[in-house]
């Protein structure tokens, strides 16, 4: 099992972040930056306490040959995100539509303010494949496409902010 913590500096305040976290034409924008194939919202619902999103993705794929083929050219996934208005804190699971059972992809998302208007986006990551043989292979696989997705995220979410005072 793989679990890992990334840091990103963004050029926005928390508020702002969340904003855009949950602003549907820019969670588009950024997924077609990221190149997946599909992205789509599926449902959102709001309470007093939490804001609950399912979104439904195809990502774009880059991994060892072995992998590739077990997952197939079709992989794509639910995810299903609920953030914590008291704590702000977004916690998600990730449910793909191939191994069910086998693949566990889940986190959190929070922000901590830096000052100045910016602040530093924590992403906690949990990714694990029961898969003999090809387990190791494939959580490090995914471990190597979030930390890309993520900071390329941190990336779109900046030059956003810059073009879009």
């Amino acid at each position: 099992m793989a679990t890992f913590t990334m840091r990103h500096d963004l050029d926005c305040d928390c508020d702002t972040f969340w904003k855009l976290f949950w602003e549907l034409d820019f969670n588009e924008q950024l997924f077609k930056a990221l190149e997946y194939p599909a992205w789509k919202l599926i449902d959102t619902k709001e309470t007093d306490k939490e804001i609950i999103r399912t979104v439904k993705a195809t990502p774009k794929m880059e991994a060892p040959g072995p992998v590739l083929k077990l997952l197939g050219s079709s992989f794509g996934y639910d995810e299903e995100g609920r953030f914590d208005k008291a704590t702000k804190t977004h916690k998600f699971i990730i449910t793909p539509n191939v191994l069910a059972g086998k693949l566990r992809n889940e986190g959190t998302v929070k922000c901590e303010p830096r000052g100045d208007g910016k602040s530093t986006r924590i992403v906690e990551i949990i990714a694990e494949a029961k898969v003999f043989g090809l387990g190791g292979m494939i959580e490090s696989s995914f471990e190597k496409s979030f930390r890309t997705g993520w900071q390329k995220s941190a990336d779109f979410i900046n030059k956003w902010v810059k073009d879009h005072p």
